[in-house]
């Protein structure tokens, strides 16, 4: 009996770590790693000993034959990702491990003597904790831990959705680090207001930005700023209790929303906006978004993508997962015919191929949608050309094959991807909406570093964050041990490193 990982597969490669036999790929030193979209265990190699299933931190990871209703298909998903890569199903002359091991590494060395470090890390979500993790387990060093919010967590507790209870887990992971004793967590401190860049720079041998995306792309058209168009940070915001956003945020009054864009987050907006509320009772859902979606009117979600379904955004287990829904009708506009032959005549195991079992039809945006069950209808080959409305949205005129369409709608969420914001202190460049960095070290600011995308943009999920930490982390470490760091790294009086600590004591 195999193991199989599932949807909710972090890529965080905990699993990697502690397999016996290599069967888990791809692995943190393979070239696609960086854009696979799941790890997968070979059934042929796995030797059925659950040792990954134990070290997921995210609970992603089953035996085969306990795979039922949506997770079913994944033991095919993961013996696929195999097909041509590996010899065929192992006989009794083949050894158990056909998978080559590649040469040890040893990327760090450092000297016994190495000083402890006082390092500050801006930022409590994933790329910030795997930054922690890495200090605190492999060096020394004292960790000061800041966050502008009242609660720590950051993507893991505003970004992921409700009803993915599972990778909400990994927050456990980083919360055991939150007690340790060279760990002091400071909530509720936010760079720029309470304390500047220059002052925490002063008061700690290093400092490692962690900040995240949180703003949210423009589309740059006509009507963008009209009430009933968000941005999907905010609906996301709203969901998940955000402090930064109202509950009433989101308006959920008329009968069809679009939202621009078919990546992950759109997915989710999607799911999110036709679930049953009584099945997401049980969640960390936001009490007053539950409310509100109690009383909601929308019947039909629109995902609104410029390409076609073979270039969706979206990952492969996520839209797998939204195609094995039993509450929603999943539609396909086949306003263009290369629609249809694109889904005909994609792989199997493709994203495209998901959709064959999709409800076909020319829809008629004219038409309000139905009153009867809910649906999310997939509208390919469309740009958005303008938001309609003169007070408040009412639709958005977007591409079709001939003409434009308007497509009626009183919420139009766009949900085309995230952006840095500027920092006071740090440098930042406007075109990628980043911070300046060589391998994580801050340009022109020695001893600042920076992980997470803010540092390489707004890709990769979770567990891509541990590699990038690594790098970054790895950075500080040879600068310390080169003593490239600032000489006079805790410059200024007494007086005002006094006032520093005070301030930040005051958020513990």
């Amino acid at each position: 009996m195999a193991y199989a990982i599932t949807q909710t597969c972090c890529n965080d490669a905990s699993c990697v770590k502690v397999c016996p036999v290599n069967c888990i790929h791809p692995t943190p030193d393979e070239p696609d790693f960086g854009t696979a979209e799941m790890l997968h265990i070979d059934p042929a190699t796995c030797i059925d000993c659950g040792a990954c299933a134990d070290a997921c931190p995210v609970e992603a990871i089953f035996p085969v034959e306990e795979l039922t209703g949506p997770l079913k298909p994944y033991a095919e998903v993961n013996a696929a990702y195999y097909a041509g890569r590996s010899p065929s199903p192992r006989a009794a002359d083949v050894a158990p491990n056909f998978h080559s091991w590649g040469p040890p590494r040893f990327t760090r060395t450092i000297p016994g003597d190495f000083p402890p470090l006082d390092v500050a890390v801006v930022g409590t979500g994933p790329a910030g904790m795997y930054a922690v993790e890495d200090l605190l387990l492999h060096t020394n060093a004292r960790v000061t831990l800041i966050d502008r919010l009242p609660v720590a967590g950051g993507l893991v507790r505003y970004g992921v959705a409700p009803d993915h209870p599972s990778t909400k887990k990994i927050g456990e992971t980083f919360t055991r680090f939150h007690t340790h004793p060279r760990l002091r967590m400071r909530l509720g401190v936010e760079v720029g207001e309470d304390v500047t860049a220059d002052e925490l720079a002063a008061q700690h041998d290093a400092v490692i930005y962690a900040v995240g995306a949180s703003s949210a792309r423009r589309l740059g058209i006509a009507g963008e700023d009209l009430p009933g168009s968000i941005a999907a940070t905010t609906l996301v915001g709203w969901y998940n209790g955000h402090p930064d956003v109202s509950a009433d945020a989101v308006g959920l009054s008329a009968g069809r929303a679009v939202v621009v864009g078919n990546g992950n987050v759109a997915l989710d907006v999607a799911r999110i906006l036709t679930a049953n509320p009584d099945a997401l009772e049980s969640t960390t859902i936001s009490r007053a978004a539950l409310a509100r979606l109690r009383s909601s009117e929308v019947r039909e979600v629109v995902l609104l993508g410029r390409r076609g379904p073979r270039e969706a955004a979206c990952t492969t287990p996520e839209l797998l997962a939204l195609t094995q829904r039993e509450d929603i009708e999943l539609v396909v506009d086949t306003h263009d015919p290369r629609i249809a032959e694109d889904i005909d005549a994609a792989p199997a195991g493709s994203k495209a191929s998901l959709l064959r079992g999709a409800t076909r039809e020319t829809v008629d945006w004219s038409a309000p949608p139905s009153r009867g069950r809910r649906r999310i209808v997939f509208r390919f080959h469309s740009a958005p050309r303008e938001f309609l409305g003169d007070e408040q949205v009412r639709g958005l005129r977007v591409s079709g094959p001939n003409d434009d369409v308007e497509i009626g709608s009183g919420l139009v969420v766009r949900a085309i991807g995230y952006r840095g914001t500027e920092l006071p202190g740090l440098p930042f460049d406007q075109g990628s909406g980043t911070i300046p960095h060589t391998g994580g070290r801050v340009d022109g600011q020695p001893g600042t570093y920076v992980v997470g995308w803010i540092k390489r943009g707004p890709s990769g999920g979770i567990g891509a964050n541990r590699t990038c930490a690594q790098e970054t982390v790895g950075a500080l470490l040879d600068d310390a041990i080169a003593g490239r760091l600032p000489a006079a790294r805790r410059r200024g009086s007494a007086k005002r490193a006094m006032s520093l600590a005070r301030r930040l004591r005051g958020h513990a």
